[in-house]
C-alpha cells in the first residue's frame, strides 16, 4: 500500500544532528531503507519535516519504518494511506 509519512522533527534534537555532521548520514540511512518513490523536506509549521511517499508492504513494517525518526531526531511521526491518479480511478471505478 502507498503511504505519506510525515516525520515532523525536534528542532533541538535535529540542531544536535546537524552540529556533529551526522544529519545526512541518518537521512541517508532511511531513506536508503525505504526506498521512498517522492521525498520532500521543508518547514512545515515551523518545523523542519520529511515527506515520505514509499510502499508499506505489511503493517509490521511499521516499527522500523518510524524508528529512527523517533530516536534519532525525537519526531512526530504521522503513516497516512494515499492514492495517485491512478489508484484513484480504479478505486472510483470499483464503484460502479
Amino acid at each position: 500500500m502507498r503511504v505519506l509519512l510525515k516525520a515532523t522533527m525536534d528542532t533541538e534534537k535535529t540542531n544536535e544532528l546537524i552540529r556533529s555532521g551526522k544529519m545526512p548520514e541518518v537521512m541517508k540511512e532511511a531513506l536508503d531503507r525505504l526506498q521512498p518513490e517522492a521525498a520532500y523536506f521543508g518547514p512545515v509549521g515551523g518545523q523542519r519535516t520529511a515527506l515520505l511517499v514509499f510502499d508499506l508492504a505489511d503493517s509490521s513494517e511499521l516499527p522500523p519504518t518510524g524508528e529512527p525518526f523517533f530516536t534519532e531526531m525525537n519526531a512526530r511521526v504521522e503513516v497516512t494511506p494515499i492514492m495517485n491518479a491512478e489508484d484513484l480511478q480504479k478505486g472510483l471505478s470499483a464503484m460502479r
